[in-house]
């Protein structure tokens, strides 16, 4: 059975977009994020440069399998802004991003379905602006083993092409390997069924 074990998401932040819609003009951005925390950062950011603009609404998703999001409308009509943008995010199918829009009111009601179609073609603009790379999600194992079973790892670690990315090889030994996620199962099973050599999985930092 094939694990998902891909996600995408871009590597620096996007150009500035611009799309106007009667006088009101939407600023787009999209961010590389791993925490909320950078999330808010951004934000931050963006109010100071944008200091006269009415309304700063965004999405956010983080996450490689299991994703958690949030969308705020930043008082605007309830689901005309941050939703939108989150539909991007989705039909790009992005994670760990941030996509934030402002919007400077050009005097002219633009009507909630005017709104959804303005937030969402800022955010698709911003997206569209942004490099999208498709990265590997990765599990991250520790190998524990004496000195003289040490020929027999690296025997597995060779033949099985595995990314070494850490080791300590004393009398105690240990090795860091990373290895896809469709294939940890199998590569966990070799190291366990390996006389004298433990392996488990490490939590991602």
């Amino acid at each position: 059975m094939d694990v998902k074990d891909t996600y995408k998401t871009i590597t620096k932040p996007s150009e500035e977009v611009l799309f106007k819609d009667k006088n009101s003009k939407f600023f787009g951005y999209a961010f590389p994020i791993t925490t909320e925390e950078e999330a808010k950062e951004h934000l931050e950011d963006l109010k100071k440069k944008h200091h006269a603009a009415r309304h700063w609404c965004y999405a956010w998703q983080l996450g490689k399998s299991d994703f958690h999001y949030r969308a705020n409308d930043d008082g605007e009509p309830s689901n005309s802004a941050g939703m939108p943008i989150y539909g991007q995010i989705q039909s790009f199918e992005v994670t760990n991003i941030l996509i934030v829009v402002v919007r400077y009111f050009g005097g002219v009601k633009l009507g909630v379905g005017g709104l959804i179609n303005a937030y969402k073609t800022a955010a698709q603009m911003a997206l569209e602006a942004s490099r999208i790379v498709t990265r590997t999600i990765d599990v991250k194992f520790e190998i524990s083993f004496d000195y003289p079973e040490m020929n027999k790892v690296m025997r597995v670690i060779k033949e099985n092409n595995l990314n070494v990315v850490d080791q300590i090889l004393e009398l105690d030994c240990k090795v860091i390997i990373l290895v896809r996620k469709n294939e940890a199962e199998r590569i966990h099973d070799k190291f366990d069924a390996t006389y004298k050599v433990s392996i488990k999985e490490l939590e991602d930092q």
